[in-house]
C-alpha cells in the first residue's frame, strides 16, 4: 500500500487512511468541498468517526456509511458550514474489496494489465448533506487476484494542470496505470506523481 497527499493550501479537505483491525483492512478516501481549515476539521471528524465505528467493529457498511454521515451532519450544523464531501470506504478481506460510498471511480489494473474502472456513483451520497443517507447508501464486492492493483484517488490528480494549462485527466492516469503494472505500488505511486 502506498499514498501520498499534498494539500494544494496550508490545510486540505482531501482525505485518506488505511486502518488495520481483526483481520481487515479499512482504506477510507474522501474529499471535502472547499478548503482551508474548515475542510480539515470535517476531515479530522470524518477520520475520527471511522476509525471510533471501526473499534465498535461495525460490520454492517451501509449502517456504518450512515452513521458517519449522522456524526458529520449534526457536527457540520452545530458549525453553521455548508460543507460536505465524497467519502468511499472500502474493507479488504479475503482477496475480497467490498465497496460502500460515493467518490471518485475506482480504478482496478489486472494483472494481466488490462484496467477496470468502477464507478461508485450509485453507492452513495455526499457526506453531511443530509441528516439519513441509510437509502442512498449500498454495497459492491470485488474480487481480486494476486497482483492486481487498486487505485484510489481524489480530483487532485485528475485535475492537476500543467503549465500549458492541460488537465492530467482519467485517461492519461489510466495510460500510467497500464505502464507500470508490474511495477510495486510505491513504484507506481511515483509514476503518476
Amino acid at each position: 500500500i502506498a499514498g501520498i497527499m499534498q494539500p494544494a493550501e496550508e490545510v486540505g479537505g482531501d482525505y485518506y487512511d488505511v486502518l488495520k483491525h481483526n483481520g481487515t483492512i479499512r482504506i477510507s478516501i474522501g474529499d471535502v468541498t472547499g478548503h482551508g481549515l474548515e475542510s480539515g476539521v470535517i476531515m479530522l471528524m470524518v477520520q475520527t468517526a471511522i476509525r471510533t465505528l471501526m473499534l465498535q467493529v461495525e460490520t454492517d457498511r451501509v449502517k456504518f456509511m450512515s452513521v458517519v454521515n449522522k456524526t458529520i451532519y449534526e457536527n457540520v450544523k452545530r458549525m453553521r458550514s455548508d460543507r460536505n464531501l465524497s467519502l468511499l470506504v472500502l474493507d479488504y478481506v479475503d482477496q475480497r474489496l467490498y465497496i460502500s460510498g460515493q467518490h471518485e471511480s475506482i480504478l482496478i489494473l489486472r494483472r494481466n494489465g488490462t484496467i477496470e474502472e468502477i464507478d461508485t456513483d450509485s453507492l452513495g451520497f455526499p457526506i453531511g448533506l443530509t441528516e439519513d443517507v441509510s437509502d442512498f447508501m449500498a454495497e459492491t464486492v470485488i474480487d481480486l487476484n494476486m497482483e492486481d492493483v487498486v487505485v484510489l484517488y481524489t480530483d487532485g490528480i485528475t485535475e492537476a494542470i500543467n503549465p500549458n494549462k492541460e488537465h492530467y485527466g482519467i485517461d492519461r492516469l489510466k495510460q500510467v496505470l497500464i505502464q507500470s503494472h508490474h511495477q510495486s505500488a510505491a513504484e507506481i505511486r511515483g509514476n503518476i506523481i
